[in-house]
């Protein structure tokens, strides 16, 4: 059995408390980083950055809770933009203290935190992976994979069955942002048909924006 250490036991290698206002910006993803953050109160918002603002949000994270400690077991900078939602509270703690306090729990605890931090990580660049891709390539792929061959056999044909926003949740995208789509490859010829159907007329030219 083994303990894992609370934030008063590890206070004495934490600095000073950072108070920042909302809308700050804590993280900027796949930059170099020295540091691990520790949300001491407050709630921040994790996602992928777009024209300085987090257009596309992954989730929020409540504090007290560790920010990025998974990337750091990994030894890899996070993939996740980071904006204060409130008011936050934040302790940075070096990198080199973090590793080394670590490094003194019982190698099963360490194993433990390691395999899951690994699995987070992965599954949170999967995730932005998705969200950082262009919107047009999104839709191109959701209209390739939901087609079906027209009744002629002549062209493909996808039918929405759901409402547009929920289709809109679906790829990470706001409403606005998936009528405008359709609208821009209509207007280019890549799709045709009104209402809930919709014709693929060039379905290999779809394929290549899909590419993104």
């Amino acid at each position: 059995m083994f303990t894992m250490p609370s934030m008063s036991q590890i206070a004495t290698l934490l600095g000073q408390p950072e108070c920042l206002p909302p809308g700050s910006w804590l993280r900027q993803r796949r930059q170099p980083t020295d540091s691990v953050l520790y949300l001491e109160s407050g709630s921040v918002l994790q996602g992928v950055e777009q024209e300085c603002s987090l257009r596309h949000q992954l989730g929020q994270v409540d504090g007290p809770a560790w920010l990025d400690a998974a990337f750091a077991l990994q030894g890899r900078s996070s993939c996740l933009d980071m904006q204060a939602h409130t008011a936050v509270k934040i302790r940075r703690i070096a990198l080199a203290d973090f590793q080394r306090a670590v490094a003194e729990l019982p190698s099963t605890a360490q194993h433990l935190l390691k395999d899951l931090a690994k699995a987070y990580c992965s599954q949170t660049e999967l995730a932005v992976s998705r969200l950082a891709q262009d919107a047009e390539a999104r839709c191109a792929q959701w209209l390739l994979h939901h087609a079906r061959p027209h009744a002629d056999g002549s062209s493909l044909r996808v039918t929405l069955s759901a409402r547009k926003r929920l289709i809109a949740a679906q790829l990470g995208i706001a409403p606005e942002t998936f009528s405008r789509v359709l609208r821009q490859l209509r207007e280019h010829g890549l799709i045709a048909g009104r209402g809930n159907v919709i014709d693929l007329p060039k379905p290999g030219a779809l394929e290549v924006l899909a590419l993104g």
